[in-house]
Order: structure tokens, then C-alpha cells, then sequence
């Protein structure tokens, strides 16, 4: 079963903003919960190379490949940070729908809850084309976080979506285990905020790979 509280995180979303951008600043962001992040496992997107970004592809189609399913239960079997009390907030695309809810399964966790929140970063007009255009965006993002050439949804428009969100689950939870499953470059940029670094550094940060889990505070 998954719980949609998109409309519920909103009022909080617009209460928060200015605090977040105090927080951005200076590089710190107070957590009362223990989170961690997981990228989606091997999606058919990834075996075609194939840039997916758009809800309107991303929502429907592309789910886990057999091996993403597999690299899913391999890592949620191996680690020892999460249990079934574990909270786990996931992107409402497919691929990560998927692998969360594989998740929720093998711990015998209580629900997922999705949200657009935690999208995929948008690629704008490279929607459905080849991903090698990936290098080149980041190339940009180093140069610039808030570049969004060919209709890129900018770096700092990632992270404030991102940041604005941990930043809820905060207010809503205290003392909780708390997993977010998304996409690389939302959490890579996550990463990089925790981590007390510009947004447009985000590629210095040791690459997630699919399936991975990493602890973000």
C-alpha cells in the first residue's frame, strides 16, 4: 500500500523556506532521525541508455530490469542499518516505486510513501535521448549549479526540492530510521550538501551506484 502525502507536505514545504535557505548557506542542516538514501536498482532505462526524466515516461515505464531486482535484494539482504520500523519515502517513477517497495517487502516494513519530491532531476530536451549527454550537463553544472541549458532543471533547484523535503520529514519525525529511494543525481546533490559542499560540486562526491545504500545523516 502507498501513501501519498504530497498534499500534506506542501503547507509545510512553503513554512520552511526561508529556513532552508538559511541552512544552505552555512552548510548545515539539523536531523533528528538517522536517514539514508538508495538509488533505484538497474532500470530498462538503464540498460537502453536512455535518459528518463519526465513523469510522463518515468511514472508508467521503465521499471527494474532482473538485475535491478536482484542488486535490489542483494543489498537490502545485506545491510544491517534498517528493520521493519524503518519510514521509507520513495520517488513516484516506476523504477524507484519498484525497488522501494522490494524493500518494504524483505524488511516486512509497515508502507511506502511517494512523492514528487524525490524525482528524478529533469532533463529537459534530452528527454528519451541517449545518456551520454550526462557528462556534458555535469560538465556545465560545475561551471554554474543554477544553468539549466536545453531546459535542465537546474542543480540548485534539485537541492532546494531535496533539502526542503528532509527538511519536512524533521518536523514530522524524531528518533526514526528513515530511507529516501530516488535517483542519482537528486542524491548525489543531496549528498554533496551533506557533505558541506557547493551544489555544483556534486560530481566529486563518490558515485552512487544503482542499488547502493548510503547513510545521509
Amino acid at each position: 500500500m502507498f501513501a501519498r502525502t504530497d498534499s500534506e507536505l506542501k503547507t509545510r514545504l512553503l513554512q520552511l523556506d526561508e529556513t532552508v535557505r538559511f541552512t544552505l548557506n552555512n552548510s548545515m542542516i539539523e536531523t533528528k532521525n538517522r536517514i539514508f538514501i538508495m538509488r533505484h536498482g538497474q532500470s530498462m532505462a538503464n540498460i537502453a541508455n536512455l535518459v528518463v526524466s519526465d513523469a510522463s515516461n518515468g511514472m508508467d515505464n521503465y521499471g527494474l530490469s532482473e538485475v535491478g531486482v536482484e542488486q535490489v535484494l542483494s543489498s537490502i539482504n545485506t545491510t544491517t542499518e534498517l528493520d521493519a520500523a524503518t519510514l521509507i519515502f520513495s520517488s513516484d517513477f516506476m523504477r524507484a516505486e519498484q525497488t522501494a517497495e522490494l524493500v518494504r517487502k524483505t524488511l516486512d516494513a509497515k508502507s511506502v510513501t511517494t512523492s514528487k519530491a524525490l524525482r528524478e532531476r529533469y532533463f529537459g530536451e534530452y528527454e528519451l535521448g541517449p545518456d551520454n549527454i550526462y557528462e556534458e550537463v555535469w560538465k556545465r553544472d560545475s561551471e554554474d549549479p543554477d544553468q539549466t541549458v536545453s531546459g535542465v532543471e537546474s542543480v540548485n533547484s534539485v537541492l532546494k526540492r531535496a533539502t526542503n523535503f528532509v527538511e519536512t520529514l524533521n518536523q514530522q519525525h524524531t528518533n526514526k530510521t528513515i530511507l529516501l529511494v530516488a535517483h542519482g543525481d537528486i542524491l548525489q546533490i543531496l549528498l554533496t550538501t551533506f557533505a558541506g559542499k557547493d551544489g555544483s560540486q556534486h560530481r566529486s562526491i563518490p558515485h552512487l551506484d544503482t542499488a547502493e545504500i548510503r547513510q545521509l545523516c
